[in-house]
């Protein structure tokens, strides 16, 4: 990759300056492009005050956007706000380069691909090692035909390093290895299959191994792990012809090593020839500073990133078949066809047959939904991916289901519900209007904690009143009923009656919702529960 001169700099603001943002902002004051840090952390912007001269500093997002002087935008903050910063900044008609990966969601990266190509705007994934020159001479290796037929790539990146709580192993470690993998390959996936392992926190992978496999025969495998007694980054591609390893932890004459190996046939039988390995010379450069600069190239020159939106698509979608497959111990995801565009095509919403249940013209059902028959949802709801809803169910107006959430059959789901992740209802339970679910016991804005999900369980025709609240982690009994305002903080019995805050015990209610007498039998049914005097 040949870079350019960049005639007038221009200026940059970069958002985020902690774990890696604080390199970004080096890289960009020694080029002599940085006009302003952005952070939430006052201690840290006087920090940077001190040792940047010169340069300026601010908490809020629109000191940033209302800056003319102020071309490019580097966003280096955590996954789930990229999606948001991004749109907004090329709104504000900025140009952008986002850490990896680019988003959470594919449709949220079209969405800012089709926003970057409407307002000829560069939009840039910091897929770091595809600015790497010793990575670069090994793709022009590999496409030149030097190594012949690429038979098997594979790559680890391990370290006993920074563990993080706000993602798993595979979202840390492994989308600069996807980004190179799919560079090398020319094309994507057909299906991955991934496994890990949980030895620190039960919902955080720490050791992930990827297959990837490609409709040329090409294989692939990705190991990734924070749990190894030393630092290894190595990517080994075998060819037919000769085999080469690129390890990032090597002094800089010995990072890539091409071997001239084949196997040759004798007697029908496959033996190793060995040789001694070819040391292309290569300039060193810090891959980073070139990454930057090659960002102020895109914005002054037109040139396209090779890390553009359409290639952060890309490596999102083998990492989020990744994540499935993973949190299906290890089922193979078949990838989508790309279309000749670049947009993923979508396959058919998994709803059921669609004359058999109603949904309203104003809500949203996501790819990946079940729905049984009969049930309905009304006005303004939102279904989310991974959720499924039994038959006969009725969703009222402004109703938030998933993602990933379970509700049975004939549930009533009244307006302005939102039955989050963690959630799980059993069949004929009624939600009240307005009541609430929680799902994280100790919740903060500023910190992530949506791998401490607290499961609640809604067991079968229960009814939770309207305004209650249900702290999350607790299990509603068969049958039980909750007073209208009640706040819930400890599990509930089968037939139980509970009202206040904190709701307590003050009876037993029939299935027909009748409350039962002293001898726990009822006066509108008949039916008799001697068991809840045991």
């Amino acid at each position: 990759m040949e870079t350019e001169n960049v005639k007038e700099i221009p200026g940059i603001a970069v958002i985020g300056s902690g774990y890696w943002g604080k390199n970004l902002v080096r890289n960009y004051f020694n080029i002599g492009a940085l006009m302003l840090i952005c952070d939430k952390n006052e201690n840290v912007l006087a920090n940077f005050s001190t040792q940047y001269q010169g340069v300026e500093t601010c908490m809020a997002l629109s000191d940033v956007l209302g800056r003319e002087d102020i071309e490019g935008v580097v966003i280096a903050t955590p996954a789930e706000t990229h999606y948001d910063l991004a749109r907004e900044a090329m709104l504000a008609g900025k140009h952008v380069y986002v850490e990896k990966p680019l988003v959470l969601k594919e449709d949220e990266a079209q969405e800012l691909i089709d926003l970057a190509d409407a307002k000829k705007k560069v939009l840039m994934v910091g897929h770091l090692l595809q600015y790497h020159p010793v990575f670069e001479r090994l793709r022009e290796l590999v496409r030149s035909g030097e190594l012949g037929r690429i038979n098997y790539i594979y790559s680890h990146r391990l370290n006993l390093g920074k563990i993080r709580r706000e993602e798993n192993i595979l979202w840390s470690f492994a989308p600069h290895d996807v980004s190179m993998i799919i560079s090398l390959a020319g094309e994507e996936p057909e299906s991955v299959l991934a496994t890990g392992g949980y030895y620190l926190h039960q919902k955080i992978a720490d050791v992930t191994t990827t297959h990837l496999e490609f409709g040329s025969g090409l294989r692939a495998q990705i190991f990734v792990s924070w749990l190894h007694p030393f630092k290894e980054q190595k990517l080994v591609v075998v060819g037919d012809r000769k085999m080469a390893v690129f390890d990032d932890t090597n002094t800089w004459e010995n990072k890539l090593l091409i071997y001239p190996h084949e196997i040759q046939w004798q007697g029908n039988i496959p033996t190793p020839a060995k040789a001694k390995p070819e040391r292309p010379d290569i300039t060193e450069a810090e891959p980073l500073r070139r990454e930057c600069q090659y960002f102020l190239e895109c914005i002054s020159n037109g040139k396209k990133p090779p890390t553009d939106g359409r290639e952060g698509l890309r490596v999102l979608r083998v990492l989020n078949a990744s994540q499935r497959s993973l949190d299906s111990n290890g089922q193979r995801i078949y990838l989508e066809e790309v279309s000749e565009h670049g947009a993923v095509s979508q396959p058919e919403k998994s709803f059921g047959k669609k004359d058999k249940f109603f949904a309203h013209e104003t809500s949203v059902i996501d790819d990946n939904v079940t729905i049984g028959e009969g049930t309905k949802i009304w006005h303004f709801c939102h279904v989310l991916a991974g959720s499924e809803i039994g038959k006969r169910c009725n969703i009222g107006q402004n109703v938030v289901i998933g993602p990933d959430v379970n509700i049975g059959n004939g549930c009533k789901i009244q307006n302005n519900v939102s039955v989050y992740k963690g959630v799980t209802l059993e069949d004929d339970v009624f939600c009240g209007p307005c009541m609430v679910f929680t799902n994280v016991y100790n919740p903060r804005a500023a910190i992530r904690r949506m791998d401490e999900i607290r499961p609640t369980l809604v067991k079968k025709g229960a009814t939770i009143g309207a305004n209650s609240t249900l702290v999350c982690g607790v299990t509603i009994g068969k049958y039980a009923f909750i007073g209208a305002g009640s706040v819930v903080t400890r599990d509930v019995e089968d037939h139980a009656l509970f009202v206040g805050n904190p709701a307590r015990n003050v009876g037993w209610v029939c299935e027909c919702g009748v409350k039962l007498g002293a001898d726990f039998s009822c006066s509108a049914c008949g039916k008799s529960y001697p068991e809840l005097g045991l």
